[in-house]
């Protein structure tokens, strides 16, 4: 039977990854490590809490002796590695956390799985989840590959691409049985409301300033968080040892685009006028080296894996909306920090 370790399991795309793989494989053991951070919310995944095949763990994945014993005492089979420092934002005013829990976090799940398995890495996987940052910034043309020069922008990308090289490096050194996927920007439910889609969700719906960095010429490929979490099942079960797969939703949007059809799809929701909630966006500075454009070729995972986008994103948009509309308790408790009370109450 497998013991997958799926790190960061309570945040954003690894509560998805989690529900998925405990609701589809009932004969997996599915263990949760996340620190519970500020984007890090059990509430995220409290349908699957008491789920026979699943156990969540309190824990830092930078701690070593925590994550040996966990390795130990869980008898971890293989890994799905989701936990990191992700907002571009926060990298810039405080790039050391990015390097602590992005790179050294890495590396000590890394070791711990060399020293679990010795030479005798038959029948486990390691995997690692990317982001399509690491390539650098695209100009109109073009498309990342995965045999794209990396060329990282910001402190996060860099600690991100860091710890790639670091799986890759353990393939090489150590013969571990490694995957890899590099994943455009997500979206969807249960997402902290930094981003940029939850962020002006809320601030809409609270009738607030829509803060755009720029002209909001910026280009992003999106993808529904669910379809990312059918790709990494994919590609966790069924990609090729030692590859690297792009996850892409072929869905390229401007900033500003996505906000004007946010603005009008919630008029619609809330019974505003059409066009009344675009009064609220607001320009503000431009982040500091902001990548222009991010465009991700997804082919290699869609004719290997026959995985492709389930939503279109006007549909995924919707549905994200709607979420976030019947969920005003979870927005409610994320942005005054009382989710943070769950764990106390049910784990402490």
């Amino acid at each position: 039977m497998k013991s997958i370790l799926i790190t960061g399991g309570a945040g954003f795309i690894g509560s998805h990854v989690v529900r998925l793989f405990v609701k589809k494989y009932p004969n997996y053991k599915i263990v949760n490590l996340d620190a519970l951070t500020y984007a890090g919310n059990l509430e995220n995944i409290v349908d699957i809490e008491d789920s026979p095949n699943y156990k969540f763990i309190k824990g830092d994945i930078c701690d070593e002796s925590l994550v040996t014993q966990i390795f130990k005492e869980e008898n971890i089979t293989d890994v799905i590695h989701l936990a990191a420092e992700s907002h571009v934002d926060r990298s810039i005013k405080d790039p050391l956390s990015f390097v602590r829990t992005n790179v050294f976090g890495t590396v000590t799940l890394l070791n711990a799985f060399v020293s679990a398995w010795k030479e005798n890495f038959e029948g486990h996987v390691f995997y690692h989840v990317s982001t399509d940052e690491v390539y650098g910034s695209l100009d109109e043309g073009g498309y990342f590959l995965e045999t794209t020069p990396y060329d990282p922008q910001s402190p996060y990308s860099a600690s991100k691409a860091s710890s790639d090289h670091f799986v890759r490096a353990y393939a090489n050194t150590y013969k571990l049985p490694i995957k890899l996927t590099n994943c455009s920007n997500n979206y969807g439910p249960n997402q902290f409301p930094e981003k940029l889609i939850p962020l002006m969700i809320n601030n809409i719906k609270n009738n607030q300033p829509l803060p755009v960095y720029g002209k909001g010429e910026n280009v992003r490929d999106w993808l529904y968080v669910i379809d990312h979490a059918r790709a990494i099942d994919e590609v966790f079960h069924n990609g090729k040892m030692g590859e690297t797969y792009n996850i892409g939703g072929f869905n390229e949007w401007k900033n500003i685009d996505i906000v004007h059809l946010l603005c009008s799809i919630m008029d619609k929701k809330l019974g505003r006028q059409e066009g009344e909630s675009s009064k609220l966006i607001t320009f503000v500075t431009d982040r500091a080296g902001h990548d222009l454009r991010y465009a991700i070729d997804a082919s290699k995972a869609m004719n290997e894996l026959g995985w492709k986008p389930s939503l279109q994103f006007e549909e995924g948009l919707e549905k994200t909306v709607d979420w976030y509309l019947e969920n005003e308790e979870w927005l409610e408790r994320v942005t005054s920090g009382a989710y943070q009370t769950y764990y106390k109450e049910h784990y402490a």
